[in-house]
């Protein structure tokens, strides 16, 4: 199978767009205009104005054509589009820009020492520790019982989205598969956008799209 990276410029581009159009006008407290609107949510000049912007910028921006805005145009895009904490986090990642104040981690590549020891010490309670892929990095004995027939699965299958959605014991073991799913999907696109260069998180994706 091949893969291909994140075009982050094009999920950029399509994250601001679905984030303008979900906006209320009325509930912003934008003044009236006579014409109808013919799309719903704000103008792009209107998302330009409140963020200090010009409408072209705003525009070039939605129509992905290689931007790189700042951190602080992003910031005010951010307040401009009213973006919650994780989303604000999102634009940042798919900007590749760090947000002010905040750090980001590497990808990481296996269990810190600490971690996994940790994982141990909370037996008799089911542990496992996870990467930004959903990897199953470390897992104490009563994790491995509590997964149906995980001591079969090879060892570069042991991911939680992929037990989740290709492991057939799995498929009655969630009470609420489908908002298990969703969520992993909301994780798995916020981890696709913070390291765009993972192909194993690209391949990963690539196989889950694969199966639609």
């Amino acid at each position: 199978m091949t893969t291909r990276t994140v075009d982050t410029t094009e999920e950029l581009a399509a994250f601001l767009r679905s984030r303008r159009e979900r906006l209320d006008p009325d509930r912003l407290g934008l003044p009236a205009h006579r014409r109808a609107r013919r799309t719903p949510g704000l103008r792009r000049e209107e998302v330009a104005e409140l963020a200090g912007v010009s409408t072209d910028y705003v525009v070039r921006l939605e129509q992905g054509r290689g931007l790189r805005p700042s951190a602080e145009v992003l910031a005010a895009l951010a307040r401009a589009l009213r973006l919650a904490p994780g989303e604000r986090d999102y634009l940042f990642d798919l900007a590749r820009r760090r947000r002010p104040g905040g750090t980001r981690g590497g990808a990481a590549t296996g269990p810190a020492p600490s971690l996994a020891h940790l994982v141990d010490e909370l037996s008799p309670l089911p542990a496992a520790l996870l990467d930004h892929r959903y990897d199953l990095l470390a897992w104490n004995p009563e994790m491995a019982r509590l997964l149906p027939e995980f001591d079969a699965v090879p060892p570069e299958r042991r991911n939680a989205m992929w037990l989740c959605l290709l492991h057939p014991p799995m498929r009655g073991f969630y009470a609420d598969r489908e908002g298990v799913l969703r969520d992993g999907v909301a994780h798995l696109r916020a981890a696709w956008a913070a390291h765009p260069e993972d192909r194993a998180l690209a391949g990963l994706i690539a196989e889950f799209t694969a199966c639609r």
